[in-house]
Protein backbone atom coordinates (compact mmCIF):
# COMPACT_ATOMS: atom_id res chain seq x y z
CA UNK A 1 0.00 0.00 0.00
CA UNK A 2 1.64 3.25 -1.13
CA UNK A 3 1.27 6.22 0.71
CA UNK A 4 -0.49 8.50 -1.85
CA UNK A 5 -3.45 5.64 -1.25
CA UNK A 6 -3.00 5.44 2.48
CA UNK A 7 -3.71 9.16 2.90
CA UNK A 8 -6.72 8.96 0.13
CA UNK A 9 -8.37 6.65 2.40
CA UNK A 10 -7.96 7.76 5.92
CA UNK A 11 -7.90 11.20 7.46
CA UNK A 12 -7.61 12.50 11.20
CA UNK A 13 -8.97 16.52 11.05
CA UNK A 14 -10.05 17.96 14.47
CA UNK A 15 -13.78 17.46 14.59
CA UNK A 16 -13.68 13.80 12.29
CA UNK A 17 -12.23 10.53 10.94
CA UNK A 18 -12.78 10.06 6.92
CA UNK A 19 -12.73 6.42 6.30
CA UNK A 20 -12.73 5.49 2.41
CA UNK A 21 -12.51 2.07 0.71
CA UNK A 22 -12.83 2.08 -3.27
CA UNK A 23 -16.75 1.79 -3.34
CA UNK A 24 -17.57 3.95 -0.10
CA UNK A 25 -16.74 7.49 1.86
CA UNK A 26 -17.85 7.53 5.43
CA UNK A 27 -17.29 10.59 7.93
CA UNK A 28 -17.41 10.39 11.84
CA UNK A 29 -17.46 12.75 14.10
CA UNK A 30 -15.50 12.86 17.38
CA UNK A 31 -17.71 14.10 19.26
CA UNK A 32 -20.90 11.69 19.64
CA UNK A 33 -19.56 9.51 16.88
CA UNK A 34 -21.95 10.35 14.11
CA UNK A 35 -21.25 8.66 11.14
CA UNK A 36 -22.37 11.11 8.06
CA UNK A 37 -21.77 12.33 5.15
CA UNK A 38 -21.86 8.77 4.30
CA UNK A 39 -21.05 9.13 0.27
CA UNK A 40 -21.48 5.50 -1.82
CA UNK A 41 -20.00 5.31 -5.25
CA UNK A 42 -18.18 8.50 -4.47
CA UNK A 43 -16.41 8.12 -8.06
CA UNK A 44 -19.65 7.47 -10.15
CA UNK A 45 -21.66 9.38 -12.02
CA UNK A 46 -24.79 9.24 -9.66
CA UNK A 47 -23.39 8.89 -5.96
CA UNK A 48 -25.65 7.90 -3.07
CA UNK A 49 -25.82 10.09 -0.13
CA UNK A 50 -28.85 8.58 2.00
CA UNK A 51 -28.13 10.17 5.52
CA UNK A 52 -29.47 13.03 7.11
CA UNK A 53 -27.49 15.63 8.40
CA UNK A 54 -29.72 18.42 10.77
CA UNK A 55 -29.33 21.82 9.14
CA UNK A 56 -28.23 23.90 12.19
CA UNK A 57 -25.16 22.53 12.12
CA UNK A 58 -23.31 25.80 10.04
CA UNK A 59 -25.81 28.07 12.12
CA UNK A 60 -24.35 29.92 15.13
CA UNK A 61 -24.72 28.50 19.09
CA UNK A 62 -25.84 25.69 19.73
CA UNK A 63 -28.65 23.31 21.16
CA UNK A 64 -29.07 22.77 24.52
CA UNK A 65 -29.15 19.08 24.46
CA UNK A 66 -25.97 17.38 23.61
CA UNK A 67 -26.77 15.14 21.26
CA UNK A 68 -28.49 17.30 18.56
CA UNK A 69 -24.99 19.26 17.94
CA UNK A 70 -24.11 16.73 15.65
CA UNK A 71 -27.35 15.02 14.95
CA UNK A 72 -26.78 13.14 11.61
CA UNK A 73 -26.39 10.44 10.24
CA UNK A 74 -26.42 6.76 12.49
CA UNK A 75 -24.65 6.70 15.96
CA UNK A 76 -24.69 4.16 18.81
CA UNK A 77 -27.17 4.82 21.93
CA UNK A 78 -26.30 3.91 25.31
CA UNK A 79 -28.71 4.11 26.97
CA UNK A 80 -31.18 4.27 24.14
CA UNK A 81 -33.73 7.14 24.92
CA UNK A 82 -35.27 9.96 26.76
CA UNK A 83 -33.30 9.39 30.19
CA UNK A 84 -34.79 11.35 33.66
CA UNK A 85 -32.54 10.29 36.78
CA UNK A 86 -32.52 6.40 37.66
CA UNK A 87 -31.09 5.08 40.36
CA UNK A 88 -28.34 8.33 40.94
CA UNK A 89 -27.79 8.42 37.52
CA UNK A 90 -28.02 11.22 35.44
CA UNK A 91 -28.05 10.25 31.86
CA UNK A 92 -28.77 12.76 29.24
CA UNK A 93 -30.91 12.10 25.96
CA UNK A 94 -28.95 8.69 24.36
CA UNK A 95 -26.04 8.45 26.89
CA UNK A 96 -22.26 9.73 26.87
CA UNK A 97 -21.60 7.73 23.66
CA UNK A 98 -23.76 10.01 21.49
CA UNK A 99 -22.09 13.00 22.58
CA UNK A 100 -19.06 13.01 24.42
CA UNK A 101 -15.51 12.63 22.66
CA UNK A 102 -14.15 9.42 21.15
CA UNK A 103 -10.69 8.69 22.06
CA UNK A 104 -7.86 6.75 20.57
CA UNK A 105 -9.15 6.82 16.88
CA UNK A 106 -6.79 4.41 14.87
CA UNK A 107 -6.90 2.72 11.27
CA UNK A 108 -5.64 0.16 10.27
CA UNK A 109 -5.77 -2.16 6.80
CA UNK A 110 -5.70 -5.57 5.96
CA UNK A 111 -6.09 -6.79 2.57
CA UNK A 112 -9.47 -5.52 1.30
CA UNK A 113 -10.59 -4.68 4.64
CA UNK A 114 -9.74 -1.01 6.37
CA UNK A 115 -11.21 -0.11 10.09
CA UNK A 116 -11.51 2.55 12.19
CA UNK A 117 -11.43 1.88 16.08
CA UNK A 118 -11.83 4.52 18.95
CA UNK A 119 -12.49 4.64 22.37
CA UNK A 120 -14.71 5.72 24.88
CA UNK A 121 -14.42 5.35 28.73
CA UNK A 122 -17.95 6.56 30.11
CA UNK A 123 -18.43 8.48 33.15
CA UNK A 124 -22.10 8.61 34.25
CA UNK A 125 -22.19 4.43 34.57
CA UNK A 126 -18.53 3.78 34.73
CA UNK A 127 -16.89 1.40 31.86
CA UNK A 128 -15.67 1.39 28.28
CA UNK A 129 -16.82 1.42 25.01
CA UNK A 130 -14.68 0.32 21.84
CA UNK A 131 -16.45 1.30 18.57
CA UNK A 132 -14.84 -0.19 15.18
CA UNK A 133 -16.47 0.74 11.94
CA UNK A 134 -15.44 -1.15 8.72
CA UNK A 135 -15.36 -1.59 4.82
CA UNK A 136 -14.26 -3.82 2.18
CA UNK A 137 -13.39 -2.82 -1.04
CA UNK A 138 -16.37 -4.02 -3.77
CA UNK A 139 -18.71 -3.51 -1.16
CA UNK A 140 -21.53 -0.98 -0.50
CA UNK A 141 -21.89 -1.96 2.85
CA UNK A 142 -20.64 -0.10 6.59
CA UNK A 143 -19.60 -2.33 9.34
CA UNK A 144 -20.49 -1.18 12.97
CA UNK A 145 -19.16 -3.26 16.27
CA UNK A 146 -19.65 -1.58 19.65
CA UNK A 147 -17.94 -4.05 22.81
CA UNK A 148 -18.71 -2.90 26.29
CA UNK A 149 -16.86 -3.81 28.84
CA UNK A 150 -16.66 -3.39 32.85
CA UNK A 151 -20.50 -2.33 33.08
CA UNK A 152 -23.19 -4.17 35.54
CA UNK A 153 -26.75 -3.56 35.70
CA UNK A 154 -29.49 -3.25 33.11
CA UNK A 155 -29.21 -1.15 29.65
CA UNK A 156 -31.58 0.22 26.73
CA UNK A 157 -29.40 0.22 23.79
CA UNK A 158 -29.01 0.25 19.89
CA UNK A 159 -28.36 2.11 17.00
CA UNK A 160 -29.96 5.13 15.91
CA UNK A 161 -29.85 5.38 11.58
CA UNK A 162 -31.32 8.70 9.85
CA UNK A 163 -32.50 8.89 7.00
CA UNK A 164 -33.04 12.13 4.49
CA UNK A 165 -36.20 12.06 1.78
CA UNK A 166 -34.17 10.68 -1.41
CA UNK A 167 -34.12 13.95 -4.39
CA UNK A 168 -36.66 12.17 -6.28
CA UNK A 169 -40.01 10.32 -4.89
CA UNK A 170 -40.79 8.85 -1.55
CA UNK A 171 -38.79 6.17 0.52
CA UNK A 172 -40.71 2.95 1.00
CA UNK A 173 -40.65 1.52 4.38
CA UNK A 174 -40.54 -2.61 4.86
CA UNK A 175 -39.12 -5.38 7.53
CA UNK A 176 -38.17 -8.66 7.68
CA UNK A 177 -41.97 -10.22 9.46
CA UNK A 178 -42.78 -8.75 12.93
CA UNK A 179 -44.51 -10.15 15.91
CA UNK A 180 -46.81 -7.05 15.56
CA UNK A 181 -46.32 -3.17 16.29
CA UNK A 182 -46.63 -0.91 19.11
CA UNK A 183 -46.97 2.84 18.42
CA UNK A 184 -45.42 4.72 21.16
CA UNK A 185 -47.11 5.43 24.97
CA UNK A 186 -47.82 9.16 24.37
CA UNK A 187 -50.26 11.54 25.97
CA UNK A 188 -53.56 11.29 23.33
CA UNK A 189 -53.34 14.75 23.26
CA UNK A 190 -51.91 15.58 19.63
CA UNK A 191 -50.09 18.58 20.74
CA UNK A 192 -47.15 18.52 23.56
CA UNK A 193 -44.52 20.94 24.21
CA UNK A 194 -44.55 22.25 20.67
CA UNK A 195 -44.43 18.65 18.93
CA UNK A 196 -47.80 17.46 16.95
CA UNK A 197 -48.48 13.64 16.81
CA UNK A 198 -50.93 12.43 14.28
CA UNK A 199 -50.47 8.29 15.44
CA UNK A 200 -52.39 6.81 18.37
CA UNK A 201 -50.95 6.42 21.93
CA UNK A 202 -49.80 2.84 23.12
CA UNK A 203 -51.70 0.94 20.25
CA UNK A 204 -51.33 -2.33 19.05
CA UNK A 205 -51.13 -2.76 15.32
CA UNK A 206 -50.18 -6.06 12.98
CA UNK A 207 -49.40 -4.06 9.86
CA UNK A 208 -47.06 -0.94 9.12
CA UNK A 209 -49.25 0.24 6.35
CA UNK A 210 -52.36 0.41 8.63
CA UNK A 211 -50.95 2.09 12.19
CA UNK A 212 -53.92 3.73 14.62
CA UNK A 213 -54.55 7.44 14.63
CA UNK A 214 -56.01 9.69 16.63
CA UNK A 215 -58.16 10.92 13.57
CA UNK A 216 -62.06 9.91 13.30
CA UNK A 217 -62.03 9.95 9.68
CA UNK A 218 -58.58 8.72 9.28
CA UNK A 219 -59.14 5.82 11.60
CA UNK A 220 -55.26 4.75 10.13
CA UNK A 221 -52.04 5.87 8.67
CA UNK A 222 -49.47 4.58 5.76
CA UNK A 223 -46.25 4.46 7.85
CA UNK A 224 -44.51 2.31 5.23
CA UNK A 225 -44.10 5.48 3.10
CA UNK A 226 -41.92 8.49 3.86
CA UNK A 227 -42.23 11.59 3.94
CA UNK A 228 -46.15 11.69 4.81
CA UNK A 229 -48.26 13.16 7.39
CA UNK A 230 -46.22 17.04 6.68
CA UNK A 231 -46.58 18.79 10.48
CA UNK A 232 -46.60 16.23 12.69
CA UNK A 233 -43.76 13.96 14.10
CA UNK A 234 -44.45 10.16 15.38
CA UNK A 235 -42.75 7.01 16.85
CA UNK A 236 -43.78 3.78 16.46
CA UNK A 237 -41.92 0.26 17.22
CA UNK A 238 -42.27 -3.00 15.45
CA UNK A 239 -41.10 -6.43 16.90
CA UNK A 240 -38.84 -9.21 14.64
CA UNK A 241 -40.06 -12.60 14.66
CA UNK A 242 -37.26 -14.78 16.22
CA UNK A 243 -34.90 -16.03 13.14
CA UNK A 244 -31.39 -17.89 12.50
CA UNK A 245 -31.34 -15.36 9.50
CA UNK A 246 -30.47 -11.95 9.61
CA UNK A 247 -33.69 -9.07 10.70
CA UNK A 248 -33.65 -6.37 7.81
CA UNK A 249 -34.89 -3.27 7.39
CA UNK A 250 -35.34 -1.61 3.86
CA UNK A 251 -35.79 1.67 2.59
CA UNK A 252 -36.69 1.93 -1.16
CA UNK A 253 -36.16 5.52 -3.48
CA UNK A 254 -36.76 3.60 -6.49
CA UNK A 255 -37.55 7.23 -8.28
CA UNK A 256 -33.61 7.90 -7.28
CA UNK A 257 -32.67 4.45 -7.89
CA UNK A 258 -31.35 3.07 -5.00
CA UNK A 259 -31.87 1.13 -1.78
CA UNK A 260 -31.16 1.22 1.28
CA UNK A 261 -30.92 -1.86 4.16
CA UNK A 262 -29.88 -2.58 7.43
CA UNK A 263 -29.31 -5.96 8.95
CA UNK A 264 -28.89 -7.57 13.14
CA UNK A 265 -29.20 -10.08 15.18
CA UNK A 266 -33.00 -9.92 16.35
CA UNK A 267 -31.98 -11.83 19.48
CA UNK A 268 -30.11 -9.03 20.33
CA UNK A 269 -31.56 -5.77 18.70
CA UNK A 270 -35.16 -7.28 18.84
CA UNK A 271 -36.79 -3.73 18.04
CA UNK A 272 -36.91 -1.15 14.95
CA UNK A 273 -38.00 2.19 16.38
CA UNK A 274 -39.11 4.66 14.00
CA UNK A 275 -39.01 7.83 14.33
CA UNK A 276 -40.82 9.92 11.86
CA UNK A 277 -40.18 13.78 11.73
CA UNK A 278 -42.18 15.66 9.12
CA UNK A 279 -41.47 19.39 10.36
CA UNK A 280 -43.91 18.35 13.21
CA UNK A 281 -41.50 19.93 16.08
CA UNK A 282 -41.38 23.47 16.57
CA UNK A 283 -39.41 24.26 19.77
CA UNK A 284 -36.20 25.05 19.39
CA UNK A 285 -33.44 24.13 17.68
CA UNK A 286 -36.34 22.00 15.50
CA UNK A 287 -38.76 24.85 14.51
CA UNK A 288 -40.90 22.95 12.06
CA UNK A 289 -37.93 22.66 9.53
CA UNK A 290 -36.47 18.99 9.71
CA UNK A 291 -37.85 16.24 7.49
CA UNK A 292 -36.24 12.68 7.96
CA UNK A 293 -36.93 9.01 9.44
CA UNK A 294 -35.19 7.48 11.73
CA UNK A 295 -34.96 3.47 11.22
CA UNK A 296 -33.57 2.64 14.41
CA UNK A 297 -32.67 -0.86 15.34
CA UNK A 298 -32.85 -1.20 19.43
CA UNK A 299 -33.08 -3.08 22.32
CA UNK A 300 -35.17 -0.49 24.44
CA UNK A 301 -38.84 0.39 25.12
CA UNK A 302 -39.76 2.67 22.81
CA UNK A 303 -37.85 5.80 23.37
CA UNK A 304 -39.00 6.04 27.17
CA UNK A 305 -35.17 5.63 28.25
CA UNK A 306 -33.36 3.85 30.70
CA UNK A 307 -35.98 3.33 33.67
CA UNK A 308 -38.60 2.37 31.41
CA UNK A 309 -36.53 0.33 29.62
CA UNK A 310 -35.64 -1.74 32.68
CA UNK A 311 -38.56 -2.20 34.40
CA UNK A 312 -41.28 -4.15 34.02
CA UNK A 313 -43.38 -3.26 31.04
CA UNK A 314 -46.18 -4.06 28.39
CA UNK A 315 -43.34 -5.50 26.29
CA UNK A 316 -41.46 -7.55 28.77
CA UNK A 317 -44.73 -9.09 29.90
CA UNK A 318 -45.09 -10.36 26.36
CA UNK A 319 -41.56 -11.73 26.21
CA UNK A 320 -39.73 -8.59 24.34
CA UNK A 321 -36.56 -7.96 25.79
CA UNK A 322 -36.14 -4.09 26.38
CA UNK A 323 -32.69 -4.29 27.87
CA UNK A 324 -29.70 -6.19 28.13
CA UNK A 325 -27.84 -7.18 31.44
CA UNK A 326 -24.35 -6.26 31.48
CA UNK A 327 -21.74 -7.43 33.73
CA UNK A 328 -18.19 -6.69 34.50
CA UNK A 329 -17.11 -10.18 34.22
CA UNK A 330 -17.41 -10.14 30.26
CA UNK A 331 -17.86 -7.76 27.64
CA UNK A 332 -21.00 -7.65 25.44
CA UNK A 333 -20.86 -7.20 21.51
CA UNK A 334 -23.51 -5.05 19.60
CA UNK A 335 -22.98 -5.70 15.60
CA UNK A 336 -25.22 -4.03 12.69
CA UNK A 337 -25.11 -3.39 9.24
CA UNK A 338 -26.04 -1.09 7.14
CA UNK A 339 -26.06 -0.55 3.18
CA UNK A 340 -27.12 1.12 0.01
CA UNK A 341 -27.56 -0.95 -3.34
CA UNK A 342 -28.68 0.93 -7.15
CA UNK A 343 -31.82 -0.51 -7.77
CA UNK A 344 -34.22 -0.25 -11.40
CA UNK A 345 -37.26 1.85 -11.13
CA UNK A 346 -39.53 -1.43 -11.43
CA UNK A 347 -37.95 -2.01 -7.77
CA UNK A 348 -40.68 -0.88 -5.69
CA UNK A 349 -40.72 -2.11 -2.27
CA UNK A 350 -38.54 -5.16 -0.62
CA UNK A 351 -40.39 -8.23 0.32
CA UNK A 352 -38.14 -10.67 1.31
CA UNK A 353 -34.78 -10.60 1.55
CA UNK A 354 -32.95 -14.31 0.75
CA UNK A 355 -29.74 -15.20 2.25
CA UNK A 356 -26.79 -16.73 0.44
CA UNK A 357 -22.40 -17.31 1.36
CA UNK A 358 -21.23 -13.24 1.65
CA UNK A 359 -24.35 -11.99 -0.12
CA UNK A 360 -28.42 -11.18 0.12
CA UNK A 361 -31.09 -10.66 -2.76
CA UNK A 362 -33.67 -8.71 -1.78
CA UNK A 363 -37.05 -9.39 -3.66
CA UNK A 364 -39.37 -6.77 -4.66
CA UNK A 365 -43.21 -6.78 -4.22
CA UNK A 366 -43.29 -5.89 -8.34
CA UNK A 367 -40.24 -9.54 -8.66
CA UNK A 368 -37.49 -7.24 -9.08
CA UNK A 369 -34.55 -8.41 -7.91
CA UNK A 370 -31.36 -7.01 -6.44
CA UNK A 371 -28.51 -8.76 -5.10
CA UNK A 372 -25.38 -7.65 -2.89
CA UNK A 373 -22.31 -8.25 -1.78
CA UNK A 374 -22.09 -8.48 1.59
CA UNK A 375 -20.73 -11.01 5.01
CA UNK A 376 -23.89 -11.40 6.99
CA UNK A 377 -21.75 -13.27 8.60
CA UNK A 378 -20.33 -10.79 10.86
CA UNK A 379 -23.44 -10.00 12.98
CA UNK A 380 -22.30 -13.47 14.50
CA UNK A 381 -18.89 -13.61 14.25
CA UNK A 382 -17.69 -10.51 13.90
CA UNK A 383 -15.09 -11.76 11.04
CA UNK A 384 -14.08 -9.44 8.02
CA UNK A 385 -10.75 -10.48 6.51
Amino acid sequence: MTMRRTTRQTALRKDEMILASDTVTLHMTMDGGHMAPVVFFPDSRRPIQPYYISPWQEEPGEPDEPVLRKLRGDFFCFPFGMNPTWKGERHRVHGEPAYARWTRPQVNRKETVIELSAIMDTRVRPGRIAKRLALRDGESVVYSQHTLEGYRGRMPLGHHARLAPPPRGALRISTSPIRFGYTAPRAAAHVSAGEYYALASGTRFSRLDRVPTIWRDEPTADCSVFPAREGFVDILSVYATASRQPAWTCAVASESDYLWFSLKDPSVLPTTTMWMENRGRHNSPWNGRNCCIGLEEVCAYHGEGLGASVRPNPLTALGIPTSIALNPGRSTTIRYIQGVARVPRSFDRVRKALFGKDRVMFVADSGALVEVSVRHAFLRDGQLA
